[in-house]
């Protein structure tokens, strides 16, 4: 399966975006700021499959999904934050109501 075939999943139990790739986990964790915001916490890529791409996609996805859920994240994870460095056109989906100093 290609990694851009793969489909994450909200975990809302878990408080993460989960992917699974070859029956490995693969993650983003997040706190519900409030209605309409979520603080990126962590990404954790399962170490088999670090340096695939899958972090990215993972990320990418979660990004689509706030997007079309009309939400806004706080990213306070760095990979999330060096993923929005790298693709600006995603600081739509960027709160501007919370500064990160703040958590």
């Amino acid at each position: 399966m290609a990694i851009s075939e793969q489909t994450v999943t909200l975990n809302q139990d878990k408080h993460r975006f989960e992917l699974h790739t070859d029956g490995k986990l693969s993650m983003v964790v997040f706190e519900q700021v409030d209605n309409h915001t979520l603080a990126l916490t962590h990404t954790e890529v399962h170490p088999d499959l670090e340096g695939k791409g899958i972090g990215s996609n993972l990320v990418k996805q979660v990004l689509d999904y706030v997007e079309a859920h009309q939400l806004k994240i706080v990213p306070l994870c760095p990979f999330v934050a060096t993923y929005l460095k790298r693709h600006p056109d995603w600081q739509r989906v960027v709160s501007d109501e919370y500064d990160v100093n703040d958590f």
